[in-house]
């Protein structure tokens, strides 16, 4: 199995420092299942590339089973695809061949433990029981850039069909050891398996390589009962210590969140002012066929459809519970033949790649990027504004500075307690800004609600244009 590592951060030698891996010499490590050998095909101050081969003997693997009778087929145990595909045979060997660049550790170089650098991984082979989509699902999340390719099970033999194992690019800035920790958890999550025994120890190891990451994942559930090998006792008590047993279901924080907002927020109204200015900035900007993402309980959904200018309306949210009072709001059983034409309710994630987003004039996303985590936001960034990519975004946030003005809020709290942050408007524009430019927008800004003279308005709101 294959896994090679490239940077272009300057100098790009630098890598040879984190992994503590000279560039200038091929090195070999034995491995109580085989070798792994490490190797720079490209080492110069503008890009560097680390390789690392691990070479699995399965032969040596079935005589050194203690009870190979249980371990399939005498056929199975011989011809497989572990000396190929990527499995945790390949995080045993990233822990012991890079152990101090996995555990943040440089001598020569500490200054860039933690410093994020552009990195690319390949794995030349990775199974994924679960196919391409899964893959997407456990990498976009944690802000990776991830190109898939499905492999056949023999070029010479199309007829044979393709195989479950895919060619993965991942593309990222980051520090180094949070991507071994990644790979480390997610590579054998992929694979379903685990060639060792799993113990008590593995939550240990769960929790010491998913530290920072994996309680904010959106897939932290399948993630630990796979890592665990489905042991019911281990899992649940790695996701009492990941969740802290403090965090509700999503849907519970769903049918609850329109009514905490609304507490605070409706002594102005601003509710209806948000969604009356969002829909005065999305019937401007032309628009026929629009999205509402983050549709929640189906307000701003009903308002476009008193609209003839929209021809097409979609509304998505994650919540199920939200979609079942926003399909009751709107009546959809009811409606007439072509107003029931004219929209549709679909049930989503804004982080995960959706082709049925895609080729929409405007899209509409009301009060929804303050709930989503660092991770969770540049999955949304990339989905909304590389892949839906409609003409027009309009996009509102709570403006955190008009937070003072609220009787009922204590001071340093946020409006709801489901939100990961909520911006100044400096903050707002600059993050706006730099997504725009970044993606090929431009973006525009409007206050929405009493405006003051000190704080500014209680809602910020972007209207982003693609250029």
């Amino acid at each position: 199995m294959l896994i090679t590592l490239t940077t272009t951060h300057h100098p790009a030698t630098d890598l040879g420092y984190l992994l503590r891996k000279n560039p200038t010499r091929p090195q070999s490590f034995e491995l109580t299942f085989g070798k792994a050998h490490v190797f720079y095909p490209e080492a110069t101050s503008e890009r560097c590339i680390a390789a690392l081969l691990v070479e699995v003997d399965p032969v040596a693997l079935v005589r050194n089973r203690r009870n190979p009778s249980g371990a399939g087929g005498a056929l199975e145990q011989y011809v497989n695809d572990r000396p190929y595909a990527a499995s945790s045979f390949l995080s045993v060997a990233i822990a012991e061949v890079f152990g101090s660049a996995l555990s943040g550790s440089s001598k020569e170089r500490p200054e860039l433990v933690e410093t994020p650098i552009p990195l690319q991984v390949v794995l030349a082979a990775v199974p994924s029981r679960g196919g391409e989509a899964f893959l997407h699902r456990l990498f976009e999340p944690l802000g990776y850039a991830i190109t898939v390719t499905r492999l056949p099970l023999d070029e010479t033999f199309p007829e044979w069909d393709e195989s479950f194992c895919y060619r993965v690019e991942l593309a990222a800035t980051l520090p180094l050891r949070q991507l071994l920790s990644h790979l480390y958890v997610l590579v054998p999550v992929l694979d379903n398996d685990k060639h060792y025994w799993v113990g008590d120890d593995e939550v240990g190891k769960l929790m010491r390589r998913g530290e920072g990451w994996l309680a904010a994942h959106p897939e932290r559930e399948i993630i630990t009962r796979r890592y665990l090998k489905h042991q019911r006792s281990l899992v649940d008590d790695a996701l009492a210590q990941i969740t802290n047993g403090d965090e509700p279901p999503p849907d519970a924080n769903a049918a609850d969140h329109a009514l905490e907002e609304d507490a605070i927020e409706r002594p102005i109204s601003l509710n209806e002012q948000r969604l009356g200015s969002v829909l005065s900035a999305m019937k401007a900007s032309g628009a026929s066929r629009v999205l509402d993402l983050g549709c929640g309980e189906g307000r701003l959904l009903q308002l476009l459809l008193k609209e003839k200018q929209f021809t097409e309306i979609i509304g998505m949210d994650v919540s199920h519970r939200a979609l079942e009072i926003a399909g009751e709001r709107l009546r959809l059983d009811r409606l007439p033949a072509m107003q029931k034409e004219r929209i549709r309710i679909l049930h989503g994630s804004l982080i995960y790649r959706d082709e049925r987003l895609a080729g929409y004039d405007a899209a509409a996303v009301v009060e929804v990027i303050e709930h989503l985590d660092p991770p969770r936001r540049a999955a949304f960034e990339r989905i909304l504004f590389e892949c839906a990519r409609p003409a027009t975004i309009v996009l509102t946030t709570p403006n955190s500075e008009y937070n003072v003005k609220w009787e009922t809020l204590p001071a340093g709290k946020f409006r709801h307690r489901d939100h990961r942050f909520e911006w100044t408007r400096a903050e707002f524009q600059s993050w706006a800004n730099t997504t725009a430019a970044r993606a090929g927008y431009t973006a525009r800004f409007l206050p929405v609600g009493p405006e003051d003279a000190v704080v500014g308005a209680p809602t910020q709101m972007a209207v982003f244009t693609r250029t």
